[in-house]
């Protein structure tokens, strides 16, 4: 056994056996399945499905068969709920089937097995599977290191690797867990590394009862209890315009649920105040506390008999978003309240089970109490703005006898009494907290970082005057004093045609910079909307004088610039009506012009969040600062004196995760909020948004300390040599173990980032030198330590890769780190070794062995039964490059040896009459032909079965119907032929036809 099954494979499954889990060796789980190509534990579903159904054996055994045919996971997921029924004997109805028994843990059979060889075209073995009563629920990837922070690691490479070539394991699957032995990381099925996280809270027991991470980790996802829970309530499929997406729950919404839960069923306070932070997942967080309310598998209480929920939101935007999470996560029958008569219609229909969404302004004015109110449990989000207008009031008077759960993006103010009062208990504030530095630690949110911009345009109201006679001094004289008269205001001030023009260059100069290079986008705040229109003209001429330098034309350029933004704001009934006055009447013009419909609204809103697609700016004054989830924006422009609550909102635009790329958040701030942010949050605790808005001075004292960590690494190294490559080399050998290298990567990576995030800021530029030898040195060094090509300058922001690629090309590394193609020419070049320099040699064998362990993971994802044989090779290269034992010549004519045996294997088909697919077919059946078949009949059934998927119709290969005709064609022909077990042949004929003929 490795360093692998010792640090992290081992330890795993020990705290898995501590906690209850039995271990399942590797001759059981043979034994238990039907084969390698299955995964189900038989007799433990027998007897599961025998137990908890009263079910006869031979009803199990069908039940069983059926269960081997379902390959969604999705409804696999309601199959383990409870949603499978099927006809048994004695029944004329379909009788439902548990296989899990939520309520008592302790009737199913919780077991852990390693090594699981599942046999596929492309076979694989998993280093840890999670099995309930014979179903796998949970796969643990156990490999060393994972980088916890940047999501990076080969654990994450394999799981994706394992959820391709052996789906089968994955049709039950819950969810993933990743783990080095110390680090421990989860995600649902098919999710992106990026959505893998830590479990932080082992809420209800303390942090201190466990030893390391791990331990906490694997308790809180895989304790057998926990783990029910997680499967019953806290996994959904949201329904997204790429389809669907499985989420699972983090760490807070899990406990802020169960305490809501744990609330109802008590009895004793029928309310609680959850604040979970701006782009935590609070709608989701509402979602799951639904689906646990409604369905309860894990509780038995007459509180949670058949209770109504009431989700009530205080925006109609806001209640689209929320009915359109609940809804697109399938939760059980959700009902959109389209009036206030419906509503109480709904409310005195005395019918039990409702799940009701609409906005608290329905309840407005409305006094009479309804009859049987107890049976509502009321989810009410943002509940401070409940307190206006007396509506908490109003919803009270008409629920008397409800219980009243608060949902609030923003911490509540110092001063809301009212609030607290309403959704809290006495001295105990906040049911459950999730804060802003809680989200940003976990990378649940980036951070938000603010800059001041144009101080010469920031407006201090005590000035105005002044002001007024710097800015207006040449109006007209009849303007100047119809201005006088009226008394010049705040928003005069802002609006004043030649600040809006000078801000809006700055910020196209700013965005172009900053934000476009990544393909970011960004929201203008103006004070109004009169402003709104301003920013437009004024951005449309900016950017289109911007396009004419650059070649366009003049008439083509106002149209693309137009495109590059968008107006969203709501109407007034003043809008279409004519003025003599010519500023008013211009601007209503322009308020019409510019105008989107609610559709108009969706569309630019959908387009706005893809990259690639215009606008690039949504100028807003009031809409889209709440609610907005658009993890593409990075920058809000911000010029309207914003605060409190309505701040926190807005700024929090920015805070959503996007790619590797957006570390944070940017706040440009041109109205001078920034110089007053303790005024602007006086109103909340300071320990609630100490972190809400950083300075981004802050930033640049992180981007000194990144520096000065990674360069204490490499302190003594003689750099500013004319040999670069030797300085590499060098450097290689001070590193020397794994372990070193991958912690200065780790280092390395987030001084690139804290300067990515940076940049363009002039504090970067002492900086840059360093930055570009660190990042070449990353690409170089990972050839060496782990002979792979660097996917890392593919990740940084392309200010970065477009700066780190001149440098490789101005000191002629770019040769060095480049990876060739075995098809190209030069690939060759490194096999003349005559005359060559030992440090040549070396360089030439490292990047052979990455090469070449590029190019055979390639064909056997092709093919793996033609390419199988070369695995083993390029196992036994790699390590011959690692050791001592050889020449870094005879390293390079082993792997030249490789490299022409992997050619003359790719040409194998020139000797026969068949196309290179009609042999790869060919390969993958040589494994299940009959022992009296000859090589020519063989020949002719390969050439056969690609007759049948050369001739298919475009797109076959998404077409359910057509796909499982073509494998009925392939098993017809394989079962004239003798073959036997047709279902395993054809599916990987399948998979290789999905490579070779899918057009």
């Amino acid at each position: 056994m490795g360093s692998e099954w010792q640090l992290a494979e081992k330890p795993t499954i020990q705290v898995l056996k501590d906690m209850g889990h039995r271990f399942v060796t590797k001759a059981e789980h043979e034994a238990l399945r039907d084969g390698d190509n299955q995964v189900l534990f038989r007799p433990h579903v027998i007897d599961a499905i025998k137990r908890l159904n009263g079910l006869s054996d031979e009803d199990a055994q069908a039940a069983y068969v059926e269960l081997l045919s379902k390959n969604d996971n999705e409804e696999w997921l309601g199959i383990l709920r409870g949603n499978y029924s099927r006809k048994v004997q004695g029944q004329s109805e379909h009788k439902t089937i548990k296989l899990i028994d939520f309520l008592n843990p302790e009737n199913n059979s919780f077991t852990v097995t390693n090594q699981l060889y599942i046999k596929a075209e492309k076979s694989r073995i998993p280093d840890v599977v999670v099995y309930i009563n014979g179903i796998p629920v949970v796969v643990i990837e156990a490999k060393s290191p994972i980088n916890a922070k940047d999501k990076t690691g080969e654990a994450f490479d394999q799981i994706k690797q394992y959820e391709r070539d052996i789906p089968r394991l994955f049709y039950s699957n819950c969810f993933n867990i990743l783990t080095d032995g110390t680090n421990c990381l989860y995600g649902a099925t098919g999710s992106p590394s990026k959505f893998y996280g830590s479990w932080g809270d082992p809420w209800p027991r303390p942090e201190r009862d466990f030893s390391n991470e791990l331990n906490k980790g694997l308790w809180s996802l895989l304790e057998p209890s926990r783990l029910l829970d997680l499967i019953a309530h806290f996994i959904v499929f949201e329904q997204a315009e790429v389809g669907k997406i499985k989420k699972i729950c983090r760490y807070q919404q899990f406990r802020a649920v169960n305490k809501i839960v744990s609330r109802v069923v008590d009895g004793k306070h029928r309310k609680g105040l959850v604040w979970h932070t701006q782009g935590s997942g609070k709608s989701l967080t509402m979602v799951f506390a639904a689906l646990k309310l409604k369905t309860h598998l894990t509780e038995a209480s007459p509180e949670l008999a058949n209770p109504n929920l009431m989700v009530l939101t205080d925006r109609i935007d806001l209640d689209d978003q929320i009915s359109g999470t609940f809804k697109a996560c399938g939760l059980p029958n959700p009902v959109s309240v389209g009036s206030v008569a419906d509503l109480h219609a709904l409310i005195g229909s005395g019918i039990d089970g409702i799940t009701a969404l609409s906005t608290i302004f329905k309840f407005q004015g409305s006094k009479s109490p309804i009859a049987n109110s107890q049976n509502w449990i009321a989810m009410v989000d943002e509940c401070h703005r409940t307190q206006e207008k007396d509506l908490g009031a109003y919803l009270r008077a008409t629920m008397p006898e409800a219980r009243f759960f608060g949902f609030t993006g923003t911490p509540i103010k110092k001063t809301d009494k009212d609030t607290y009062k309403n959704f809290g208990i006495v001295g105990e504030g906040y049911l459950d907290k999730y804060g802003i530095d809680d989200a940003v630690a976990d990378g649940a949110t980036v951070p938000i970082y603010y800059t001041g911009r144009k101080t010469d345009w920031h407006i201090d109201e005590a000035k105005i005057d002044i002001l007024f006679d710097q800015w207006f001094a040449d109006l007209p004289d009849d303007k100047l004093e119809e201005l006088k008269k009226r008394g010049v205001t705040f928003a005069d001030l802002v609006k004043h045609p030649r600040r809006i023009e000078l801000i809006a260059y700055d910020i196209w100069t700013h965005f172009k910079e900053y934000a476009a290079p990544d393909g970011y986008k960004a929201q203008i705040v103006a004070i109004d909307r009169e402003a709104v229109i301003l920013y437009k003209r004024a951005l449309d001429t900016v950017i289109a004088e911007d396009l004419i330098k650059q070649g366009m034309s003049p008439d083509d350029a106002m149209k693309a610039a137009a495109r590059k933004s968008a107006c969203v704001y709501s109407r007034s009934q003043e809008d279409d009506k004519p003025s003599e006055d010519d500023h008013i009447a211009d601007l209503r013009k322009g308020l019409m012009a510019h105008y989107l419909d609610r559709d108009a609204e969706t569309s630019v809103k959908q387009a706005f969040g893809k990259k690639g697609e215009t606008p690039d700016f949504l100028i807003v004054c009031d809409k889209l600062l709440t609610g907005f989830d658009a993890p593409i924006e990075s920058v809000m422009y911000l010029d309207k004196p914003l605060k409190e609550h309505t701040l926190l909102q807005a700024i929090a635009r920015t805070n959503r995760v996007a790619d590797s790329n957006k570390k944070n958040g940017l706040i440009v701030d041109y109205i001078g909020v920034s110089q007053k942010l303790d005024e602007a949050l006086s109103s909340y605790r300071s320990d609630d948004v100490q972190n809400a808005m950083v300075d981004l001075d802050n930033l640049r004292s992180q981007l000194k300390a990144a520096h000065a960590t990674v360069m204490k690494m490499m302190k003594g190294l003689k750099r500013g040599t004319s040999d670069l490559k030797a300085e590499y080399d060098t450097f290689v050998d001070i590193i020397k173990t794994e372990d070193q290298w991958f912690t200065y990567r780790s280092v390395a990576r987030e001084f690139i980032s804290i300067y990515a995030a940076l940049s363009p800021d002039k504090s970067v530029l002492e900086y840059t030198k360093d930055l570009k030898w660190i990042a070449s040195f990353l690409r170089y060094a990972t050839q060496v330590f782990e002979k792979k090509e660097a996917f890392d300058h593919k990740d940084y922001s392309k200010k970065i890769r477009e700066m780190l690629e001149e440098h490789l090309d101005a000191t002629g590394l770019s040769v060095t780190v480049k990876l060739r193609s075995i098809t190209d020419p030069d690939f060759w070049q490194d096999f003349d070794i005559d005359g060559k320099l030992e440090t040549d040699l070396k360089t030439a064998a490292i990047r052979k062995g990455t090469e070449l362990r590029k190019t055979v993971y390639e064909r056997l994802d092709e093919n793996p039964h033609q390419y199988g044989k070369f695995s083993q090779r390029l196992k036994e290269l790699l390590e011959k490059m690692d050791g001592a034992q050889l020449s870094w010549a005879d390293k390079l004519r082993m792997a030249e040896d490789l490299a022409k045996d992997l050619e003359a294997e790719a040409k194998a088909h020139e000797g026969t009459n068949m196309s290179p697919d009609a042999y790869g077919i060919m390969k993958v059946l040589e494994s299940y032909q009959p022992e009296e078949m000859t090589p020519d009949n063989l020949a002719e059934i390969a050439v056969s079965v690609e007759g049948i998927y050369e001739t298919t119709p475009p797109m076959w290969h998404e077409k359910t119907e057509l796909r499982k005709n073509l494998r009925q064609q392939v098993r017809q022909k394989l079962h004239e032929m003798g073959f036997g077990n047709l279902k395993l042949v054809s599916e990987e004929v399948e998979e290789f036809a999905l490579k070779a003929f899918a057009k």
